[in-house]
């Protein structure tokens, strides 16, 4: 299998934003010789029928996702795909093109397998998306739009942003996810508020029939996130994914600057206590996704159990390379078998705490 250790020397020995856009620039490239991404899918998808589910109509091969703010602008999905994802969110996508937050943004934090982001909604804009996603669509696997608003957009107004792409996007995404919660645009999180969500909600039903996903943040106190979760599973949410990046900056004393989120192994304890505490009180309402610090089988089963049908990766697919899809599935298959499962809605909740 490919050694991705000696390729992530030379990537860490640039910039992490300038390793992402050589990261990219390679992955697109692979999209002119479909032969070699028919040769990378052979050796990295795993297609079990114990890993199958249908969900929000739309059928997912594996459950293991690539979360927002890889493929901004959907220049790379065929690759990633190829890769063995399950599914893949593009974006965040806004309105109009924005340049994001001053560089530098970006920042490893090696000794941690963890990164501190504070791009900012960088993006091409909606119609350089488009046209990107119009070119492949509809696709292998489940595609999200990451939907969000632009920096210049007060929050009074921020519901036309998410509108307008909702009407962009509609026959372009299997479905949609409602970003309000990442920290690097000013006061976005003010958004996740139960009469927002409701608000938001009610209008984008009315746009399109396409499943609509709320995210959370990191950082919420248990009962209000559950407060907020379960506010948009009344309203509609299809799935609810805990969690996006935490601005906990006591996870890492010595931090240079408190600026941006944080995501990778220093949150897998908060991801997790958060998802436990909100699949306890919603697992059955509507489709959980779990977020934040997973990299490895054993983490996304012990997520599953607690009762997420989907888990989403980020900085471990980074961190652990391309391979890192197929290790989670390859173990997640062995994980089942152990337990006397043979398929995966068998494991599914198995750990939630009832009443």
């Amino acid at each position: 299998m490919f050694d991705y250790s000696t390729l992530k020397k030379i990537f860490f020995k640039f910039q992490p934003e300038t390793a992402h856009n050589i990261a990219e620039f390679g992955l697109k490239s692979t999209n002119l010789f479909p032969g070699i991404l028919s040769f990378v899918a052979n050796k990295f998808v795993i297609n079990d029928k114990a890993l199958h589910q249908n969900l929000m109509g739309a059928n997912f091969y594996n459950p293991v996702g690539l979360a927002g703010g890889f493929d901004k602008n959907a220049t790379m999905l065929r690759p990633l795909a190829s890769l063995g994802f399950g599914y893949m969110e593009f974006g965040t996508i806004t309105p109009k093109a924005q340049s994001g937050n001053e560089k530098p943004r970006l920042f490893r934090l090696v000794e941690d397998e963890s990164i501190q982001n504070a791009m900012g909604f960088n993006n091409d804009g909606c119609e350089a998306v488009k046209k990107n996603v119009e070119k492949i669509y509809p696709f292998a696997v489940p595609l999200i739009a990451n939907i969000g608003k632009n920096k210049i957009t007060p929050n009074e107004n921020a519901i036309d942003d998410y509108e307008f792409l909702t009407r962009e996007f509609s026959d372009f995404c299997n479905m949609f996810l409602i970003n309000v919660s990442s920290p690097n645009t000013p006061n976005l999180r003010d958004l996740q508020d139960e009469s927002f969500i409701n608000e938001i909600f009610s209008s984008l039903q009315k746009i399109t029939t396409k499943p609509i996903i709320f995210k959370i943040a990191a950082d919420l106190e248990h009962d209000k996130a559950i407060s907020l979760c379960k506010t948009a599973a009344n309203a509609g949410a299809a799935a609810i994914v805990i969690n996006n990046t935490s601005i906990d900056y006591s996870l890492l004393p010595n931090i240079k600057e408190q600026k941006g989120g944080i995501s990778g192994k220093l949150i897998t304890q908060k991801s997790r206590e958060l998802f436990k505490a909100v699949a306890d009180e919603l697992y059955g309402e509507t489709v959980l996704i779990s977020c934040g610090g997973i990299d490895s089988a054993k983490e996304a089963y012990n997520r599953i159990k607690m009762g997420a049908n989907l888990v989403q990766i980020y900085t471990s697919f980074i961190f652990k390379g391309p391979s890192i899809v197929k290790d989670i599935n390859e173990g997640l298959l062995k994980l089942l078998k152990d337990d006397g499962f043979t398929h995966i809605s068998q494991a599914v909740g198995v750990d939630v705490k009832k009443g």
